[in-house]
């Protein structure tokens, strides 16, 4: 849903819209080829993506930036328990997850394009997938499901 969806959806007393990024920040969904879907209630994903939101923001990158918790998830094609398991960006139509993923974004921003070209080659992609797919995304999703079950 883009700026204008939005603010409708408010003035009909719906859901605000993700609080990352700014309201600044909002770019209309049609004007970018990339769109990251990420867990603002999981503190080290919401400091990465306000970190890359930020960034785009000051250099004005139509990435768009989406709260799992907060947007329609059909727009994504994934279920809520996917979209908590791991990072999602979508880019010129094509959902891509995991490294796929940050590698793309990467991509899209000028400052970390050099990680995404090292983490793109063949032996240390194939490191990253392994850290991240069985490490990293298991830890963050335990540690969501735990916060979840606290009741916050």
């Amino acid at each position: 849903m883009g700026t204008a969806g939005a603010l409708i959806r408010l003035r009909q007393g719906g859901r605000p819209p993700c609080p990352l990024p700014p309201f600044r920040y909002l770019i209309v969904m049609s004007q970018t080829d990339t769109r990251v879907l990420y867990n603002h209630d999981c503190p080290v994903c919401r400091a990465e993506i306000t970190h890359y939101a930020d960034y785009a923001g000051r250099e004005g990158l139509a990435i768009g930036f989406d709260d799992l918790n907060r947007v329609d998830l059909g727009m994504w094609g994934v279920t809520a328990d996917q979209a908590a398991r791991r990072l999602h960006v979508v880019h010129e139509g094509q959902v891509l997850s995991g490294i796929a993923a940050f590698i793309t974004l990467w991509q899209q921003m000028p400052r970390y394009r050099w990680l995404a070209r090292i983490v793109a080659l063949p032996g240390i992609r194939h490191i990253a997938v392994l850290v991240y797919d069985h490490v990293l995304a298991p830890a963050l999703y335990w540690t969501h499901l735990r916060r979840l079950r606290q009741g916050g």
